[in-house]
């Protein structure tokens, strides 16, 4: 991806973003258009990096993020604390827990049960989608708030597939807001890499980020102390608010 887009982290606002920490665990409210991983644009363009420059040598990154998902992110601080973390997490012993706004109004909670795999398709070689020979994949979408054509809603994932939310949002009829890749065409997100953010682009994705949160992430089977949340972020919010969605007060 172009310089362009790389954001700078600043040291302050790294400490603004933490959420919690102790000997074993640094977690951070990630944005919506930050890296999780180092790029060529320097430390201080990644989650990772920034965490390293704040004096986190092992930065072990044990849950992360696409670069526009925003949420929870969780880092272990030495290699005893990310093997057991990684092992409660192939044993499916932890969770996360979703926020999206997706295009579309519905009442009732869906759940998706459809196998994931590579789209050969797809001018966008990262897409997955739903295919009889992929992995299964199983992700509950319940609403929270609709209105205006969109809904809010809260996503728990049962599997952990790449881009999964996405792909099965997209499958459903009802991708997510500002999805470049699982939204109205995937070639969006190749114009992306080219121009940049265009008005052309505003049109047609409303935002200029996958409107996707992580905003919890249960790990206390693995020895953590609770379970993290990061409030809805605020754009995100400012877009449901703008649309006529009334957001719960807990979120």
């Amino acid at each position: 991806m172009p310089a362009q887009h790389e954001r700078i982290i600043t040291a302050a606002e790294f400490e603004n973003w933490v959420l919690y920490e102790d000997a074993n665990l640094l977690v951070v409210n990630k944005p919506g258009d930050v890296l999780c991983h180092p790029s060529k644009a320097g430390p201080m363009s990644s989650l990772a990096g920034a965490a390293r420059a704040r004096g986190l040598a092992t930065a072990h990154l044990v849950t992360r993020l696409d670069r526009e998902t925003s949420g929870v992110t969780v880092f272990a601080k030495h290699p005893a604390a990310a093997k057991r973390l990684q092992r409660a997490m192939a044993a499916r012993k932890t969770g996360k827990v979703y926020l999206a706004v997706l295009t579309g109004e519905f009442s009732e909670p869906v759940e998706v049960n459809q196998p994931l795999g590579p789209d050969e398709d797809s001018p966008v070689v990262i897409q997955t989608t739903v295919r009889p020979d992929g992995k299964q994949s199983r992700t509950r979408f319940i609403p929270l708030a609709r209105g205006g054509g969109f809904t809010l809603a809260r996503v728990v994932t049962q599997t952990g597939r790449k881009h999964q939310i996405r792909a099965h949002a997209l499958w459903l009829g009802r991708p997510l807001v500002g999805d470049k890749i699982y939204g109205p065409d995937p070639g969006l997100f190749l114009e992306f890499i080219r121009t940049g953010w265009t008005p052309a682009l505003e049109e047609r994705l409303l935002l200029p980020r996958q409107a996707l949160h992580c905003s919890e992430a249960d790990l206390r089977r693995a020895g953590a102390p609770e379970v993290f949340c990061a409030p809805l972020s605020g754009d995100l919010r400012a877009f449901c608010l703008s649309r006529g969605l009334s957001v719960p007060a807990d979120l």
